[in-house]
């Protein structure tokens, strides 16, 4: 009985504390948002809005973010956990971990990571770690089991079946499928196929394709640049 007389006397102290932090609006921070009524230092919950505190799009998370199946928060600086998946509809810095996915609307400055996909319909900076990404402009560390899909990539992606760029892919780009970009520069490797159309850097794969080489070369078994002379060459194409 006093076991649970205390317990419940816990509960309530916390529940008033967290309240307390979260009724203190922040200028800069909620004041352009009429849904966002404060921030708390911490939510716990199942899943928003079922939480501490209660209210789904009503409070920026400024430290650790809890619930056992889905996660909802507009802006989060810290830990965001969502058993299921983690969604931030403004600005995601920290760390963000989902068993299925994770979703930010705006900027995500920090580390994500989920079993399923990573999605993102602004920027990321950072480390991405995930079944498959998809995004707009990527800059960091990104580890993908399946791939990714971006417009620009600048860093070093690892995927197990493609890395692809719709403009830019810079850095050292590794699959054991294929990389594709518009413009490549850096290092790609794949176990099948590189495709650029332009081409700053080197391809190493099975078979390499560009339609112009500005400056680099090409290892692989076919070798196309498409804007030399020959056009076709076994084992080593380049740059002439």
């Amino acid at each position: 009985m006093k076991s649970t007389i205390k317990a419940t006397v816990a509960a309530l102290a916390v529940s008033c504390a967290v309240n307390a932090f979260a009724a203190e609006e922040i200028i800069g921070f909620a004041s352009d948002r009429d849904e966002v009524v404060g921030w708390t230092p911490i939510c716990i919950g199942i899943a928003t809005p079922v939480q501490l505190p209660f209210g789904m799009n009503k409070w920026d998370v400024f430290g650790i973010d809890f619930n056992l199946l889905y996660s909802d928060a507009p802006k989060m600086y810290g830990i965001d956990v969502g058993g299921l998946a983690a969604v931030t509809r403004n600005e995601m810095m920290g760390l963000q971990v989902a068993a299925l996915a994770n979703y930010a609307v705006e900027d995500v400055y920090g580390a994500r990571i989920a079993l399923g996909v990573n999605i993102a319909n602004a920027n990321v900076y950072g480390l991405e770690a995930s079944g498959f990404a998809l995004r707009p402009d990527f800059v960091g560390l990104d580890i993908e089991f399946v791939g990714a899909y971006q417009r620009n990539f600048c860093g070093l992606g690892v995927s197990g079946l493609a890395n692809i760029a719709t403009e830019k892919l810079s850095g050292v780009a590794i699959a054991g499928g294929c990389n594709i970009a518009k413009v490549a520069y850096g290092l790609h490797i794949a176990a099948l196929y590189n495709h650029a159309i332009e081409l700053h850097g080197c391809q190493i794969g099975l078979v390499n394709y560009c339609s112009e080489c500005v400056c680099g070369f090409q290892i692989g078994l076919v070798n196309f640049i498409m804007s030399n002379q020959v056009k076709v060459l076994p084992f080593v194409n380049g740059y002439f």
